[in-house]
């Protein structure tokens, strides 16, 4: 169990790493969002790089901010979750419903994700794909893969909630109180 319990701070403790890192990226979109409203407003473009490239560049970095939050916003506990089901329900409970949803729904969501998005990114890369707007960003490969890389995070996330609920379950009580608190840690 302290295994488990070890792999899984690892985990998280990348997961806040890459965060942190791309984190940074929020600033490069407000930056970009406020660059674009200026432009037009002003009416001033930078020739060859004009508001339809300027958009894009727009969602490559919230898809690119979204996909390398969201495996560390489920080991934080931080998504979206309805809680009807379990607001009124023990610890253990909880733990048993979280893994019941992990084997029956995360798993092969991400099993099947992750292998399409890997080809979806690879053909991608191949064809050398670029915006079909004649002005648009080249390189659309780089977005397809952080996709991938998401998804991949969002795995070694999902594996990492699963052996802390194991912990809570099977676990001694000292190591299922560590393994109720993933958010304490990082």
């Amino acid at each position: 169990m302290q295994a488990l319990l070890n792999t899984s701070d690892a985990i998280n403790g990348v997961l806040a790493r890459i965060a942190r890192v791309f984190g940074w990226l929020f600033i490069a979109l407000v930056v970009v969002i406020c660059w674009d409203v200026l432009t037009r407003k002003l009416g001033f473009q930078i020739p060859g790089f004009g508001s339809t490239p300027i958009q894009e560049l727009e969602w490559h970095l919230h898809g690119a901010l979204f996909l390398f939050w969201l495996g560390y916003a489920y080991v934080r506990n931080s998504h979206v979750r309805i809680d009807v089901f379990t607001a009124n329900k023990t610890e253990r409970q909880k733990a048993k419903l979280e893994i019941f949803g992990i084997l029956v729904f995360a798993v092969p969501y991400c099993i099947v994700a992750t292998y399409y998005s890997f080809l979806f990114a690879q053909v991608s890369f191949l064809q050398n794909e670029r915006s079909d707007a004649p002005n648009g960003l080249e390189y659309r490969w780089i977005l397809k893969g952080c996709l991938f890389l998401g998804l991949v995070l969002v795995d070694a996330a999902v594996a990492s909630v699963l052996m802390r609920k194991l912990v809570i379950l099977f676990g001694p009580p000292d190591l299922a109180a560590r393994a109720s608190s993933p958010a304490a840690s990082h």
